[in-house]
């Protein structure tokens, strides 16, 4: 599928007027699938669960990076800042800059602003900073959106330090063996909301920008099944698209994925 105007302005449409995270599927203001296996799925699901489910995703990306009192973040994609906020106050990171896209998320965000952390409105594939800014670059739930993956990542290497770490956090089909499937199957695919990316072209572009040490960790035998459990306790019926994510990843179409890097 080529990028329209239309998947552009479904996107901004998305994340601004309509702001998607005041929708119960992303309760508690975060825009993330969530990591779920340390809460229990075998009964309802809670609303604070749901929560809970989004900052452990944040944690498990904190954690992977190391992130500690000395270090300069950036977060690519920040959204309202509700996961920076977190990060922020939990962490401690001397500095933590979120960037997005859109104006209107860059706004809800400042509303978190204070001290070391901040928000600015850019691109992935034009960060607003100068080179060799931050020891550490990450982008949570957001690459799927990306239309030039290059692009991200060598924007990502420029501002990092050398030595700097990176870490990329979202869903991506496992290989680029069935081009064109996830549209067949998922809305956001069809309308080109998300892009179809594969893991192994993720991973090459990674090694183009110069990154080393390029680690892969699927997780979403953490991440699926939890989020079909949120929508079942949302009423959201086994016709209809939101509950094929399951079935995609069990078919082997997608999956979640961390993948850490060095500069």
């Amino acid at each position: 599928m080529n990028v329209t105007d239309d998947a552009v302005a479904l996107r901004a449409k998305m994340y601004g007027t309509d702001d998607l995270s005041s929708l119960p599927v992303f309760a508690g203001g975060f825009i993330n699938f969530g990591y779920w296996r340390d809460i229990p799925i075998d009964g309802d699901v809670t609303v604070e669960q749901r929560v809970d489910s989004q900052l452990a995703l944040y944690r498990l990306v904190v954690d992977r990076l190391g992130v500690g009192a000395a270090d300069s973040v950036v977060e690519i994609g920040s959204g309202t800042g509700v996961g920076a906020a977190w990060a922020f106050a939990e962490v401690g990171p001397r500095e933590w800059c979120g960037v997005d896209l859109s104006p209107d998320q860059v706004r809800r965000a400042n509303a978190h602003a204070t001290g070391g952390l901040s928000f600015h409105q850019g691109a992935a594939t034009a960060l607003p900073f100068p080179d060799n800014r931050f020891d550490v670059a990450f982008s949570l739930e957001a690459a799927q959106h990306m239309d030039d993956i290059a692009g991200f990542t060598q924007q990502a290497a420029r501002v990092l330090r050398p030595g700097g770490r990176f870490a990329v956090c979202t869903f991506f089909a496992p290989t680029g063996d069935h081009p064109g499937a996830l549209a067949e199957r998922l809305d956001t695919f069809a309308t080109g909301i998300d892009r179809d990316h594969s893991v192994p072209e993720v991973v090459d572009h990674l090694t183009a920008a110069g990154f080393a040490d390029i680690d892969v960790t699927a997780i979403g035998e953490h991440v699926w099944p939890g989020l079909d459990r949120w929508l079942v306790h949302l009423g959201v019926p086994d016709g209809e698209w939101p509950r094929r994510w399951l079935s995609s990843y069990r078919d082997g179409l997608i999956d979640y994925y961390l993948i850490s890097a060095v500069r």
